[in-house]
């Protein structure tokens, strides 16, 4: 049975109070808190086993190696790939900025289409726009509707051109909570060009849904562990092992290397040809520890306890005079971060007093400054749930919302 009330004693932060205020964390979309074998999985790896991996023949060496593709191992598991596809990153923009400069900018040229959304992160736009220069390709994106969806003629019109060569889209929006259906947009630009790389934005998705990159149509999926019960600075990009095994490095260093002499260099086996240098061992353990815990509550658990929150959260926040909802108002048809505007306030404003009153939420453009524009807007509020808030949040949520709104209008 499934009980947020339960797990919350499980993160420690969750604990503490704020302004004398019991904390709201309502910001998980940002970053998510972690639970206490998180936090225990990443202090036994630095009291025990403490040393570097790959290279050692000493005991600690072996352990610390085990307990790092272990990670890697269950990271493979929980979204349906095989390990050898599984590149520890930082985080979800590097992984993009590898397939960017490893794949597209050796790839693809003049007259060939990148084809995104205008729902996407920054960290799904900038790496192709960087690369974009250098390669000569043209940069197209699929256009939103105003209920937040992408418009699927609009994106038949591109895909028409015969010309895209690489779609990337977010499985998850983090501003308006859209769930794109991934498999049909991957089936589409296949249908087009048989040969097309499809590359998922899976930040948001991965930590809030089951996850399955085959049944995706994936052949690249990116995301962080943070945003999973993990700690920053790991991520994984998940690739077909034969595109990952065609494709250069892009770092160059230590443990990326297979021989190297002083007139040139061959290079590692994947995942190890992307992973130069000395590798996040303790994030990776944590981020496995993490994966673990996900899977004790299972991820339909996970799913189902969210639509249920959001079908309380949704319509209190309608009810709010004032108060616009950004995105699907159907609570299966979108992930649990809320976007929202308050007529004559300012989302900094609204977080600022929000936060006297305990409520952590979100404020600004979110790393998405095109899809806020279209919204009409520099910003918006947004509140994002996971496995450890309650309905007794949301109303905390409602009541600092009316606070808010007092406090400014009188």
């Amino acid at each position: 049975m499934f009980d947020a009330t339960t797990i919350r004693k499980d993160f420690p932060v969750l604990q503490r109070q704020v302004h004398g205020r019991p904390l709201v964390y309502l910001d998980s979309a940002a970053t998510s808190q972690k639970p206490q074998a998180v936090l225990d999985a990443i202090t036994r790896f630095y009291e025990e086993r403490n040393a570097n991996v790959h290279r050692g023949v000493h005991a600690l060496a072996e352990e610390a190696t085990e307990a790092y593709e272990s990670a890697r191992t269950r990271v493979a598991r929980f979204v349906g790939a095989d390990p050898r596809g599984v590149v520890f990153t930082r985080n979800a923009t590097e992984a993009f900025n590898i397939v960017a400069y490893s794949w597209a900018r050796t790839r693809l040229g003049p007259g060939d289409i990148v084809l995104s959304t205008q729902m996407e992160h920054h960290a799904n736009i900038v790496p192709w726009q960087l690369v974009q220069p250098e390669a000569g390709f043209e940069l197209r994106y699929v256009p939103v509707t105003p209920d937040g969806r992408l418009d699927i003629d609009g994106l038949e019109r591109i895909l028409a051109t015969g010309r895209v060569k690489l779609f990337t889209c977010t499985a998850m929006s983090n501003v308006v909570g859209t769930i794109n259906p991934v498999a049909d947009l991957a089936g589409r630009v296949r249908a087009a060009n048989r040969d097309c790389v499809v590359v998922v934005d899976g930040a948001q998705s991965v930590p809030h849904l089951p996850t399955d990159v085959l049944a995706l149509g994936a052949d690249f999926l990116c995301f962080s562990g943070h945003k999973m019960l993990g700690p920053t600075g790991i991520g994984a990009l998940v690739g077909k092992p034969e595109l990952l095994d065609a494709m250069p490095p892009f770092l160059g260093g230590g443990e990326m290397i297979s021989n190297v002499t002083l007139e040139g260099t061959t290079f590692n086996e994947i995942p190890y040809k992307f992973e130069a240098g000395t590798p996040a061992i303790a994030e990776a353990v944590g981020l496995g520890a993490a994966v673990d815990y996900l899977d004790a509550l299972g991820m339909d658990a996970v799913r189902a306890h969210e639509v249920a929150l959001l079908e309380v959260a949704l319509p209190a926040l309608l009810a709010i005079d004032g108060v616009t909802v950004h995105g699907p108002r159907d609570p299966h048809e979108r992930g649990a971060a809320v976007s929202f505007s308050v007529a004559g306030l300012h989302p900094h404003d609204i977080g600022t007093i929000m936060d006297r009153e305990g409520v952590a939420v979100r404020a600004g453009h979110h790393c998405a400054k095109p899809l806020v524009r279209l919204l009409g807007s520099a910003a918006t509020t947004r509140a994002s749930f996971y496995v450890y808030n309650t309905v007794d949040e949301v109303a905390a949520l409602v009541d600092a919302i009316e606070v808010t709104k007092r406090f400014f209008n009188g």
